[in-house]
């Protein structure tokens, strides 16, 4: 039961570990607030599960899945952009949106089965089990597909784009400066930030085995506690840290909940009081980070006045 709770713990991580990705591009490169993912998580589900349902290509669907939720992201951006609307109000009227949008995809059902169809996992799992076990060949999959996706993303922050990005989120000043657009910018960020969002929830749906309505609620909270909880494990500037440690935090988050579902009941913890103790997460490693912050400014203020 532990090896199986363990290998679930990893694969659940690496899944959600690709949507923390998209929420470090926005909170943390762009400094963007964006409740989009929200709905964006299950737009990528409901894409992914209609497209299979009705006998598409299962890496075309997942292929249309992305492009939803980078849509998704554009949407959030133009009204940003060009209503002048607040990023938050602009990310929450995108996933109250996308609400609808999620349910007409889903063929105006709050919940779409994938059990008796072909999905990625099922083929990956008919390829190898003549050599692997089914459980280990998931993880193993799953764990490729997070590094390739943590290694494009290290590239692509190195190029001039990424690093106008990341200039961007610092200093948008400074950017405006040196005539970039930056309205272009913020919509290429949030919706390559959406865009893995919804591909981590089309892969969701899969290994679930259903898509539903629901799937997105409080996801933005779930990207965030994975966030921070990360940038305790090590310091860093780098891009490979910074996007490593965000995977490690997906992952530690998924074994906290892990451990509140399963043995919570000895304290009084029920299903239900997972929430709570994931916005308590969040709500400490904001102590903690004000805390760190407050003993790092005495520490100056004492060099100074040596």
């Amino acid at each position: 039961r532990i090896m199986i709770m363990i290998e679930g713990i990893f694969v659940e991580g690496l899944i959600y570990g690709i949507m923390v990705l998209g929420v470090f591009i926005t909170y943390r490169i762009l400094d963007f607030p964006d409740l989009t993912v929200d709905g964006s998580f299950p737009l990528g589900a409901a894409i992914m599960a209609s497209m299979i349902v009705n006998g598409h290509n299962i890496f075309f669907a997942l292929f249309a899945a992305f492009a939803g939720g980078v849509a998704a992201g554009f949407v959030t951006a133009a009204i940003h952009n060009r209503l002048k609307v607040p990023n938050l109000l602009a990310g929450i009227l995108t996933m109250t949106m996308l609400w609808s949008i999620n349910i007409r995809v889903l063929g105006n059902r709050a919940n779409l089965p994938l059990l008796q169809n072909h999905t990625i996992i099922t083929d990956i799992v008919a390829y190898t089990e003549s050599f692997i076990p089914a459980e280990y060949s998931v993880l193993i999959f799953f764990f490729l597909v997070a590094m390739v996706i943590k290694i494009v993303l290290d590239i692509f922050f190195r190029t001039d784009m990424g690093l106008t990005l990341g200039a961007l989120g610092n200093n948008q000043q400074m950017v405006i400066a040196q005539g970039v657009n930056i309205n272009m910018m913020k919509a290429i960020g949030v919706g390559l930030s959406n865009g893995l969002v919804a591909v981590s929830g089309a892969f969701a749906a899969q290994y679930q085995g259903f898509a539903d309505i629901g799937l997105g609620t409080g996801i933005v909270v779930v990207g965030l506690a994975s966030v921070m909880i990360g940038e305790f494990l090590v310091t860093s500037n780098r891009i490979w840290v910074l996007t490593l440690r965000a995977l490690a935090g997906s992952i530690i988050y998924k074994a906290i909940m892990y451990l509140g579902r399963y043995y919570g009941y000895h304290i009084g913890l029920t299903p239900n009081d997972l929430k709570l103790l994931a916005g308590l997460l969040i709500i400490i490693c904001l102590v903690i980070a004000q805390g760190k912050n407050s003993k790092n400014m005495f520490r100056r203020w004492k060099n100074d006045q040596a």
